[in-house]
């Protein structure tokens, strides 16, 4: 490839390139995020202070909640209001078992010192006893000062507002935000999420309007003094359990379930609040956040212990504040996870099956899922085949078997696997009915064993609607690869199951096959090696700036790919490390249409011919072709299936997708991909970024390479980001109560 480096097959961290000269794309403030997760779209706030309407949604997982689509001869309900529908049952359930078990959660057994204060706030409040000011050592706060307003709404939905809001209560929250300087844009969403009352509820508490999708702390200020003038101080209570809601869902957009109690005041500190201890009490006693102390440090296991120098020598847990919603997501999910391992069917004969296995690694699978409810299967893209295998034996037993991808193209290539189309499907789409064998009388999937690939994308509430879609006795395996990037929403269930040896565990020894293969294998053990590849697989190309990078990109992806590698463009994916910034997905779309598919952008931005990735719903990426527009909406061809965006969604569910990120490319693969690495990506880079970019091709793999000794240093030495998560604490609470014996 004559624009490429001439030593093709180096190792990615040996090209002798200089940095980008571009601001680098770091993490968020506290370290914690992916440089390319990008979520629901913070507006720029005007001069005013007033909010903007977010445009960020159009890049990922933040595109705007409830997208709705439709399809030529499709039900009435679309597939997005089928999963809506779906969650919503869900979330009865789980509300109907708290309502069960008589009073608010039960993290972790008894509590003592600052998490039984806060603690006894919640329930005081709830049992609608005095404010939980009683409870607590230090001094306290004035009196809370009561609305009519509703507790914060959580910031990111997974589904839109149940019915729409009247005109009368549209044109009022007009009213009140044209009063304070917002856009108009947020009338609609404000008067669904907040009621019909909503114009009244944001005069009387302005920092209600941080439950929208796109308004931070800046804008709500901003919002807040124009109606309150004076009044509004930073101090003010119904702004500082605004803002420790806010906190928590930040952190849910970055994989948090909950946070430690004390970054919670940390960041409440840094929003300028003077008292955030008070703060949080104040948010816990109006029951707008929830607080845990799960671990050995509670005083049930302490109890347990025979000697009290142990007991006392066992450190607490933290102290963790979390949203209601993924609390009960945690709880439902270990609940649901222990109620499986209890079941399963024993009195089939897998023996046969396991024989006659198309390799050992499968054969141990098959045994394994034999003997256990619930099993672990790691391995890379080519253990992809041993899930396969079970579950074509499992059929072949007569049992109902089905497995679920993460994406259209992970259940192509499953469905290929298995040589049975019928019998892989996504998992959205077996959630929302859309797919699979659809469900019982009483509302289960009609399934005895259901295999879950690409299980680090699972994010706790699907998790838990899985998990309380599964009738007793069914057979569950979570199969994917560890090293790969989380998922895009809050929680890591793989890896706790993983962590908390919840069930048994098979490890693939089946390797990924090819030069492609054996380099993403060294990044998954922190080395990044020089692999010989004659046919060209890998190849680098070093690169200075920005702008060069941009440049042999597109010539790579129009020019080289297809000429040296005989991968057409359309069949060559671009991956970057984030989406702003001068090599980010939004400039190197713009470059790749003009060279690809040039044209006016005259559907909202869109031509016919345009590659563009759909995304139903938060965490969604569905990769598509634009094939016309008229006035019921923008009509896509997704993987042969058509696709009809309103026009009102367009904006936030459907963006060029030339080049994605690396999020946005978990669990699909290419034939060729072209990782892009400017030197202002060094400070995004991570070992499962890499391992996951580079990983998504399946015959060649270049890299435009600008961050020079970056690259090996993020795979030596920058881990996953760690992500705050109660579900392994449960899991592991649970196997104790079942192995300890009756008293």
């Amino acid at each position: 490839m004559a624009d490429e480096d001439p030593a093709a097959g180096a190792a990615p961290g040996g090209a002798d390139a200089g940095a980008s000269d571009g601001e680098e794309a770091g993490p968020s403030a506290d370290g914690s995020a992916e440089a390319d997760v990008v979520v629901g779209g913070g507006a720029p706030a005007d001069p005013a202070g007033a909010p903007g309407a977010g445009a960020a949604a159009r890049d990922g997982a933040g595109a705007a909640p409830g997208a709705e689509v439709g399809a030529g001869g499709a039900p009435a309900l679309s597939e997005v209001e089928a999963e809506i529908a779906a969650q919503r049952e869900l979330r009865e359930r789980i509300e109907k078992r708290k309502a069960e078990k008589g009073g608010p959660i039960e993290a972790g057994g008894k509590l003592s010192g600052t998490a039984a204060d806060l603690l006894a706030a919640v329930r005081a409040v709830e049992g609608g006893q005095k404010p939980a000011t009683a409870f607590y050592d230090s001094p306290a706060p004035a009196p809370a000062r009561r609305t009519t307003a509703p507790a914060p709404v959580p910031v990111r939905e997974q589904a839109p507002a149940p019915r729409a809001a009247s005109p009368e209560s549209v044109a009022a929250v007009a009213a009140v935000l044209s009063a304070g300087g917002a856009p108009a844009a947020l009338d609609r969403p404000a008067a669904a999420l907040l009621g019909d009352r909503a114009a009244e509820v944001l005069r009387e508490d302005p920092w209600q309007l941080l439950a929208l999708p796109g308004v931070g702390p800046e804008q709500a200020d901003g919002f807040a003094r124009a109606l309150l003038g004076a009044a509004a101080g930073p101090d003010d209570e119904r702004r500082t359990a605004a803002l420790t809601g806010w906190v928590l869902e930040q952190a849910a957009l970055r994989g948090h379930t909950a946070l430690d109690a004390d970054r919670v005041r940390e960041a409440l500190a840094g929003r300028g609040v003077s008292d955030p201890a008070a703060a949080v009490q104040h948010a816990v006693a109006e029951g707008a956040v929830l607080v845990f102390q799960d671990g050995p440090g509670d005083e049930e296991h302490q109890e347990d212990q025979d000697d009290e120098a142990a007991a006392e020598a066992a450190p607490p847990g933290p102290v963790l504040l979390g949203l209601d919603r993924y609390a009960l997501a945690e709880e439902s999910l270990a609940d649901g996870l222990a109620r499986l391992v209890s079941g399963g069917d024993k009195e089939v004969d897998w023996s046969a099956a396991a024989a006659a296995a198309p390799s050992p690694s499968a054969a141990e699978l098959i045994r394994a899922a034999a003997a256990h409810a619930l099993v672990a299967h790691t391995g890379g893209e080519a253990a992809r085949a041993e899930p396969a295998a079970l579950i074509a034996a499992a059929q072949g037993l007569g049992l109902r078997a089905l497995g679920a991808a993460h994406s259209v193209d992970g259940r192509r290539r499953l469905a290929d696997d298995i040589g049975a189309p019928e019998a892989a499907v996504t998992l959205a789409g077996l959630l929302s009915g859309a797919e699979g064998p659809g469900r019982d009388e009483e509302g289960a999937l009609a399934l005895d064993l259901l295999v879950v690939l690409d299980a680090p994308q699972l994010d706790v509430e699907t998790g838990a609607m899985l998990v309380e879609s599964l009738a007793d006795g069914v057979r569950l395996v979570l199969s994917g690869d560890p090293g790969v990037l989380g998922s895009a929403g809050a929680g890591q269930v793989f890896a706790d199951v993983l962590a908390a040896r919840a069930c048994p565990r098979v490890v693939s020894r089946t390797p990924d096959a090819g030069p492609i293969g054996e380099l993403v294998s060294g990044i998954g053990i922190g080395e990044l090696n020089q692999v010989a590849a004659p046919g060209k697989e890998v190849v680098i190309v070093p690169v200075r700036e920005a702008g060069e990078a941009v440049h042999r990109t597109v010539q790579l992806v129009a020019d080289s790919v297809p000429r040296a590698i005989g991968v057409p463009s359309e069949d060559t994916q671009v991956i970057t490390v984030g989406h702003g910034g001068a090599a980010g997905t939004r400039a190197l779309n713009e470059a790749l249409k003009q060279r690809l598919n040039p044209g006016p952008g005259r559907f909202g931005g869109f031509d016919p011919g345009d590659r563009v990735a759909h995304v139903p719903a938060p965490g969604r990426t569905v990769p598509g072709t634009v094939v016309s527009a008229d006035a019921e909406g923008l009509h896509l061809d997704c993987a042969g299936a058509p696709v009809v965006v309103p026009q009102e969604r367009v904006a936030d569910s459907v963006r060029h997708a030339w080049a994605l990120s690396a999020h946005q490319a978990a669990g699909m693969r290419w034939p060729a991909v072209v990782v892009v690495l400017p030197g202002d990506a060094a400070r995004g880079l991570s070992r499962p970024w890499v391992y996951t970019a580079f990983g998504r091709g399946e015959r060649h793999l270049s890299v435009v390479h600008g961050v020079d000794q970056a690259l090996p240093r993020a795979v030596a030495e920058v881990p996953a980001q760690e992500r705050t998560t109660r579900l392994r604490g449960l899991l592991e609470a649970s196997q104790e109560a079942q192995e300890s014996p009756e008293q």
